[in-house]
C-alpha cells in the first residue's frame, strides 16, 4: 500500500483543514519545506492539493506547484481546481504524474474517458469526496448523489484509479470510518486511494486489509500523532 503525505496549499502556505472548511486552516509554512521533509523521511510519493483551486481560484498557487515539480523527484499527484481538459493536460505536461478530477468529472463524467484515452488511464484519477455518503463538489459546498454510485460511474468512464476522501472525518484525527470505504471498495475494481481520518497505524492496517491501494496522511502527520518513518516501517 502506497503512503502519500499530503501537501495541501491555501494562500501560498501548506495547511491542513478540518472537514474541508477553509476557516479551520492551520498553517505549517512553505509547501516546499513540507514536501522536502517528507521526502527526507522516506516518502516516494506526494499528494498535492491546490485548495484555492478547489475553492474556485484555479490560477492560485501555480508557481508554488511548479516549484514542487522542479525541486522534487518523487511521484506527484495533484488535485484541486482542475476543471478542464486543458488544465489536466497542462499539469501532466509539466511533470505531474497523476491528476485528480473531481467536480469536473461529476459535472461531465465523459471528461474522465477523454483524458484517459488521451493521456493513459494510469495518469487520470477520479476524485470521490464524500459528505454524508454523497459526493461533494465545488469546494465541498454542494452534494450530487451517492458516492459509491459515482465511484462506479467513474470507473466505467475509464478512470485508472479513484481517490476516496471522507470529508466527514477529515482532519479530526479520530480514525477512519470503515463502512463508507468498504462501500466504495465493493463498487469498483480499480485501485482506490483513501484520504480522511487516517490517524494511526491501526487505521493503515485496516485499509491494507480492505485492499486499499494507497492512503493519504495529513493532519496526523503534521500534528505529530504519526511519525512518517514509523509509518513506513510498519507498512513494510
Amino acid at each position: 500500500m502506497e503512503i502519500f503525505p499530503a501537501v495541501d496549499i491555501l494562500g501560498g502556505r501548506c495547511v491542513q483543514l478540518v472537514q474541508g472548511r477553509r476557516e479551520t486552516a492551520h498553517a505549517y509554512g512553505p509547501p516546499l519545506s513540507s514536501a522536502l521533509r517528507w521526502i527526507d523521511e522516506g516518502a516516494t510519493a506526494l499528494h498535492i492539493v491546490n485548495l484555492d483551486g478547489a475553492f474556485g481560484s484555479a490560477g492560485a498557487n501555480v508557481e508554488i506547484i511548479r516549484e514542487l515539480i522542479r525541486e522534487t523527484d518523487v511521484f506527484l499527484q495533484l488535485g484541486g481546481g482542475i476543471r478542464t481538459e486543458s488544465d489536466a493536460a497542462g499539469w501532466l505536461a509539466l511533470g505531474i504524474e497523476r491528476v485528480i478530477i473531481g467536480t469536473a468529472a461529476a459535472e461531465d463524467p465523459s471528461i474522465v474517458r477523454r483524458l484517459s484515452e488521451e493521456h493513459g488511464s494510469d495518469r487520470i484519477m477520479a476524485g470521490v469526496d464524500a459528505r454524508g455518503g454523497e459526493i461533494a463538489i465545488h469546494g465541498w459546498e454542494k452534494t450530487a448523489g451517492d458516492a459509491s454510485a459515482w465511484a462506479e460511474r467513474f470507473e466505467e468512464e475509464g478512470a485508472g484509479s479513484l481517490l476516496f476522501t471522507n470529508v466527514d472525518v477529515e482532519g479530526l484525527c479520530k480514525g477512519i470510518a470503515v463502512d463508507p470505504i468498504q462501500r466504495v471498495m465493493n463498487a469498483v475494481n480499480c485501485p482506490v486511494v483513501v484520504s480522511g481520518g487516517v490517524s494511526s497505524i491501526t487505521d493503515l492496517r485496516i485499509l491494507r486489509e480492505l485492499g486499499v491501494a494507497g492512503a493519504v496522511l495529513g493532519s496526523a502527520l503534521y500534528n505529530g500523532m504519526l511519525s512518517f518513518p514509523v509509518v513506513m516501517e510498519a507498512m513494510k
